[in-house]
């Protein structure tokens, strides 16, 4: 529909043209962006909105096979033709499909031939797809006369589901984004009553899944799995032609039997033409029932993405990162000599190591270093520079120590006294995204600081917890700060910011939370998920809501077993899980020893996985599918004022007589079910991690003043 009164203007861009604008397909090509995400992305493009279900998201069905006992992802048999549509998957059909096409007629004139008389998208298969979800329960009660459809119609089994559509070409639903991403959908968590089956009396409640899902959540990481997968990705471009490119229309989309009802069509119908109400109104509502066909956003077939090694090889070449997890069997640790152990009478180690997310570069400054940040145990505050592989050097980095930290009279400090008797980590310090502000806590007097890295100096004094800041976090926009303390409450600060730079926080909190009997250890927040979470010493992980402050769950690890808790670290991430680690003290044959655990939970509090770990977790990160874990084994001592290393790869040197200290690993799991898929052996004790924004190299601080940097081999096999 055409707005009144605005003038059209050649200079507006078609969706097409910003798909050409932008860097996606590029990037998707180069596995610079997951499936997932680049699907988002042309659904977005094309006109598909979460907020309107007549033009809701559209993915693909992925997967044939449901009936197996186990699924092997890496076998091209259990997944399903991604050049033909859906209704055509069943090869025996494909000749009726095509009749149909060809001998029909429509003595009116007004109908022109289809394939398909139903459509892959609509609102009716939105709510058919998450009717155990509200609001979508009540819009299907209201679509269905105010009472639940028929029960054999309803959305009960996955295996169902494609028997139906692989034995009936007249059913053509595609899925939607939830099957990625979110096992809820499954459940019927609200207790509603589906009625039951026609053919063996079986009430209808949760999803029944295929038999290699034994839970909803094993469901979702594994079609997601299969999703990203390499043959998945070597064809998800004909998928893409078929939805949003060349086949979509014209003779193309009859060759590849793809036709859809006419009036499903962008500008098939003029709906403004239409002047009496009651055809309009019946028009829009045929349209947006029977569901629409996106904006064509491609005109030529759609670009094939490269197999993951070949992306590879070719971002060696080009001198461009590689993440981690693309080479996670071929990581390799190597060192930098951060404290001068011969110059430095006391050893002052790495405690915060972070690069800023969003350093925006003009042209000139391409090539340049990085800043990146460091925090040594006495508070001193380094701006060093950082540069991934480039092309031009002979190096995997670069890194250029600030040289203000050479000589006393020159370095920069938070200059305020920490706590004496709280233990310094990586989580009393947060830095905002344009690495303007640095917040700390531990300090003497409660308060939290803000330091401006840009004028070197504390520019506010926060005075609200009773007791000492033992945590912070910050959200990834840098709009807020949440404190947690020994006062067992947590805060949760707006960081003040003018066109764009983070210039403040603001001086009272925007909300208090209430909830720990105990001091509190760990904090994370999402402003997209709108979520704050909260560890502490009582062994309890609170669940608040970032916007309202309002409690909503809890999540309690005490057991019989338990006696206290000395320590309890969370990790939140982008999809909608938290990483907990538990360090208790237990009481065994009347004797006290320590019991180390990491669980992963949904948001909505599911359990995922369970692990019990041999030794304590110093520092951790949970980035999309994986945790990385820093462990400290064997702690003795921390005098490291001896050590020495002769190679600059820290793993290859095997001088370790030399070492009687602390020992270390880093280690990197799957999140599901926290396989151990590689891991490192450090000869000094960890004191923090980071995972540069790229995601192409791991920063490890250790005691004994050096620092690791972790990457991928980048020679070319």
């Amino acid at each position: 529909m055409k707005l009144p009164y605005l003038q059209s203007n050649s200079s507006f861009r078609t969706p097409s043209d910003l798909l050409k604008a932008s860097d996606y397909t590029h990037r998707w090509v180069n596995h610079e962006m997951s499936n997932f995400e680049y699907l988002m992305k042309l659904n977005s493009i094309a006109g598909r909105s979460y907020n309107d279900l007549s033009q809701y998201p559209i993915f693909p069905w992925i997967l044939k096979d449901f009936t197996s006992d186990t699924i092997d992802l890496n076998d091209e048999n259990v997944y399903r033709d991604l050049s033909k549509p859906i209704g055509v998957q069943n090869k025996k059909f494909e000749v009726y499909v095509r009749e149909k096409y060809e001998s029909f007629e429509d003595p009116t004139g007004t109908m022109q031939p289809f394939h398909y008389g139903t459509h892959y998208s609509n609102s009716a298969n939105v709510m058919h797809y998450l009717i155990r979800l509200e609001p979508f329960t009540t819009l299907h009660i209201q679509l269905q006369s105010d009472k639940f459809d028929v029960a054999d119609r309803q959305f009960y089994s996955i295996p169902s589901s494609w028997k139906i559509l692989y034995e009936n070409p007249t059913d053509a639903k595609e899925l939607i984004p939830e099957f990625f991403y979110l096992p809820e959908f499954l459940l019927n968590m609200n207790n509603f009553d589906f009625g039951e089956l026609q053919s063996n009396k079986d009430r209808v409640n949760d999803v029944s899944l295929p038999k290699w899902a034994k839970s909803p959540e094993q469901f979702v990481y594994l079609h997601r799995k299969a999703l990203e997968s390499e043959y998945v990705s070597s064809h998800m471009h004909e998928w893409i032609d078929l939805i949003f490119g060349y086949k979509q229309q014209g003779v193309e989309a009859e060759k590849a039997l793809n036709v859809f009802m006419y009036y499903s069509y962008e500008g098939a119908i003029d709906v403004d033409a239409i002047t009496d109400p009651v055809a309009r109104n019946a028009t829009e509502g045929m349209i947006s029932n029977f569901g629409q066909i996106p904006i064509q956003l491609l005109k030529e077939p759609h670009p094939k993405r490269k197999s993951l090694q070949q992306s590879i090889k070719d971002k060696i070449v080009q001198g461009k990162p590689i993440v981690l997890w693309d080479q996670i069997k071929n990581l390799k640790a190597y060192y930098v000599d951060f404290c001068d152990v011969k110059r430095d009478e006391v050893i002052d180690p790495v405690i915060y190591i972070n690069i800023p997310r969003n350093q925006i570069k003009s042209f000139i400054q391409q090539g340049l270093s990085e800043p990146l940040i460091t925090i040594c145990q006495s508070g001193v505050i380094g701006v060093n520079g950082w540069q991934a592989y480039e092309r031009s050097a002979a190096n995997l980095f670069s890194f250029e120590k600030d040289p203000s930290l050479l000589y006393n009279r020159t370095k920069k400090s938070i200059a305020t006294q920490f706590d004496p008797n709280f233990e310094l980590n990586s989580r009393v310090f947060v830095l905002t995204n344009d690495s303007k502000l640095l917040v700390s806590g531990a300090h003497w007097d409660n308060s939290l600081r803000v330091f401006s890295l840009s004028k070197n100096r504390n520019i506010a004094h926060l005075f609200q917890h009773s007791d000492i800041v033992t945590t912070l976090a910050i959200d990834y926009t840098s709009s807020y700060v949440v404190s947690g303390s020994k006062d067992c409450l947590c805060m949760i600060w707006k960081v003040v910011q003018e066109y764009g730079n983070c210039v403040n926080v603001e001086p009272s909190p925007f909300h208090i939370l209430y909830g720990h009997s105990d001091w509190v250890t760990a904090v994370d927040i999402s402003n997209e998920l709108d979520i704050v979470i909260s560890g502490s010493k009582d062994g309890t992980v609170n669940i608040h809501s970032l916007q309202s402050g309002c409690y909503v769950k809890t999540l309690n690890f005490n057991n019989n077993d338990i006696i206290s808790f000395n320590s309890v670290n969370i990790k939140l991430n982008n999809e909608r899980h938290i990483l907990i680690y538990t360090d208790s003290v237990i009481m065994k044959s009347s004797t006290r020893k320590n019991k180390y655990e990491i669980f992963v939970y949904s948001i909505n509090g599911q359990l995922i996985s369970y692990e019990k770990l041999n030794c304590r977790v110093q520092d951790m990160i949970f980035q999309d599918k994986y945790c990385i874990l820093g462990l400290l084994i064997n702690h003795k001592s921390l005098n490291t004022a001896n050590n020495s290393l002769n190679s600059n790869n820290f793993e290859d040197n095997a001088d370790s007589k030399k070492f009687i200290d602390t020992t270390s690993k880093i280690v990197f799991k799957d999140y599901f079910d926290l396989n151990t898929m590689h891991s490192i052996r450090l000869k000094a004790a960890i004191t923090c991690i980071n995972l540069t924004r790229d995601e192409s190299h791991l920063l490890v601080g250790l005691s004994d003043g050096k620092l690791i940097v972790i990457t991928g081999d980048r020679s070319i096999k």
